[in-house]
């Protein structure tokens, strides 16, 4: 259960606060609340030193996520931890409006799309992604999921009239090389650790399993910093070999290891 907090409404600084970080008003909420779940005693001061690092991790060990799993035991107040403390009301979502948000309103309408017969990287919806992306699936067995994040662009693009903005390509690292000469931005992994808030609906996260293996999805949510992703490709596991396209609510910010794609803008 999501402890009431003890100061009242106290909304995610949209960063993550840990030791050494200058923000004297999170800080010292998160000391009160700190002390008033037993998890101090902490000095309420607004500095974030070692003993409050302590009780952060003392926190982090006894509570879970809002959604009931165990919290990392790092020390640090990111977003998921902050509507642990908080509630997750307190961790805004996003609602920007743009082509990229359209894009998830397409891949919600895929969700349930399969593979026919299943394990083929075949059937008449997944051929479709492919020969959209530039493959001919009778060429061989080809991985999909960023085919599949193409074609929910493109539907988005041809109901405003327009260009398809994203890189045309089936390939997952391919599209994070060539996504800015397109005019995207990119977030680097290490970035989106640090600041949250640049993660949100509508972007592409890339994750890198090394020799050129990868594995991509739309940002369909992002709820107490935890991701709801809709993904080709995959499965319930979240695989990259996986049979379908599926609403999946398993991934983090910190468990996406290459970054995040951001058409939002165009």
């Amino acid at each position: 259960m999501t402890p009431t907090s003890a100061i009242g409404s106290v909304s995610f600084p949209g960063h993550v606060i840990k030791k050494d970080v200058a923000n004297p008003e999170a800080v010292i909420a998160i000391q009160r609340q700190l002390n008033a779940l037993g998890c101090g005693p902490v000095n309420e001061n607004g500095l974030f030193t070692d003993d409050t690092t302590v009780a952060v991790k003392r926190f982090q060990m006894r509570f879970s996520d809002v959604e009931g799993h165990p919290l990392k035991v790092d020390g640090a107040v990111g977003p998921i931890t902050w509507a642990a403390l908080f509630g997750a009301e307190e961790v805004p979502r996003d609602a920007t409006d743009s082509i990229a948000t359209k894009a998830v309103d397409v891949a919600r309408a895929e969700i349930g799309v399969t593979e026919n017969p299943l394990g083929s990287n075949r059937g008449p919806r997944v051929d479709q992604y492919l020969r959209l992306a530039g493959l001919d699936p009778a060429d061989g067995s080809f991985p999909w999921c960023a085919a599949f994040v193409y074609f929910c662009f493109n539907e988005a693009a041809k109901s405003e009239a327009r260009a398809n903005p994203v890189v045309k390509t089936a390939g997952v690292l391919d599209h994070w090389n060539r996504a800015e000469r397109n005019g995207a931005t990119r977030i680097k992994a290490a970035d989106a650790v640090a600041r949250p808030e640049l993660v949100r609906r509508g972007q592409i996260f890339i994750m890198d399993f090394g020799s050129g293996a990868g594995h991509t999805g739309l940002i369909a949510d992002v709820r107490a910093g935890k991701l709801i992703t809709i993904e080709g490709n995959t499965n319930n596991g979240g695989s990259r070999e996986g049979i379908g396209v599926f609403e999946r609510t398993g991934r983090t910010i910190g468990s996406v290891n290459k970054g995040f794609i951001d058409y939002s803008a165009m």
